[in-house]
């Protein structure tokens, strides 16, 4: 996709979400040009996390490991408390045993939700707060892990502690799940496409943690195992570190993406489907598509 003005590039990627049956959100920049060029879609709108907020939670992570106040080599347990089901030690039948790192990296790379709540009661949920405090992202306000999204589903289905989130999800209307606080950002945890551009930039800046610490999370970040959103888009020559979240109704990805010739471009795309369909191919692909177009554009614009 060629493009001559940023208000081109605006419109094509606007009509792929719109193609695709979704509102999106996008901002993109290149990584470590202060004042340089953008694309800019819906980029200070209030958008809902899902589980991109776990970069918040990586970068809590690699801090308290770097200070000393977390030994990533030790070990935790997975309980039943935490296995909600999904991928990875959410999805056991049984009680499973971790070091921390390990367990980090299963939060990045397959948005493994045990391994993020263990991670975040572990660390303190102002731990994950300061994140985005340090790094000024005003928009962006964390509301609990993901223990906490999925009890409010429960409640606002009518459910109880011990209710089936799987059944009461079933049996709900169109109509309650629209009305569910999880996909509301004014509700949930949420931030804006451009926040989140500024944290990856100073995670790929050494500004979000000491340098080591950045780097172990730029690592982790890069082995993410999901190749139908944001990578889909680009050239097998293109490194993706990122991560995806979704939730009814939103599904997201944000992460840097890294050019053969060194070039660096953080990328946040955000949408919401006029469905709520749980397999939405279509806007899947429209994230790698958007995203795409928005880092060839800046290309353009400084090549």
């Amino acid at each position: 996709m060629t493009v001559a003005t940023e208000a081109d590039a605006t419109a094509e990627i606007a009509d792929v979400f719109a193609r695709a049956g979704a509102v999106g959100f996008l901002h993109a920049k290149e990584i470590g040009v202060t004042g340089g060029p953008e694309v800019a879609v819906r980029a200070d709108e209030p958008v809902v996390l899902a589980s991109v907020f776990k970069i918040l939670v990586l970068v809590a992570y690699v801090r308290a490991v770097e200070a000393g106040a977390l030994d990533p080599r030790e070990r935790a347990i997975v309980t039943a408390r935490y296995r909600v089901g999904g991928v990875g030690t959410a999805g056991f039948a049984d009680d499973v045993e971790a070091s921390w790192r390990d367990l980090a990296r299963n939060m990045m790379t397959m948005s493994d939700n045990a391994a993020t709540d263990l991670l975040f009661h572990r660390l303190g949920a102002d731990a994950v707060r300061h994140v985005a405090d340090d790094l000024g992202l005003e928009a962006t306000r964390i509301v609990g892990c993901c223990e906490d999204l999925f009890a409010s589903v429960v409640a606002d289905l009518g459910g109880t502690p011990d209710s089936d989130l799987d059944e009461l999800l079933a049996g709900a209307t169109e109509e309650s799940l629209w009305a569910l606080q999880a996909i509301d950002p004014l509700r949930t945890s949420a931030s804006t496409p451009r926040d989140i551009t500024t944290l990856l930039d100073a995670i790929w800046q050494d500004r979000a943690a000491p340098a080591a610490a950045a780097a172990t999370a730029r690592e982790i970040m890069a082995q993410q195992i999901w190749p139908h959103r944001l990578s889909s888009g680009f050239p097998s020559g293109v490194r993706v570190a990122a991560k995806t979240g979704t939730v009814p109704a939103w599904r997201n990805e944000a992460g840097v993406v890294t050019y053969p010739d060194g070039r660096q471009y953080a990328v946040a795309v955000f949408t919401r489907a006029d469905s709520l369909a749980e397999r939405l191919p279509a806007v899947d692909a429209s994230i790698g598509r958007a995203a795409f177009a928005a880092v060839e554009h800046l290309r353009t614009l400084t090549p």
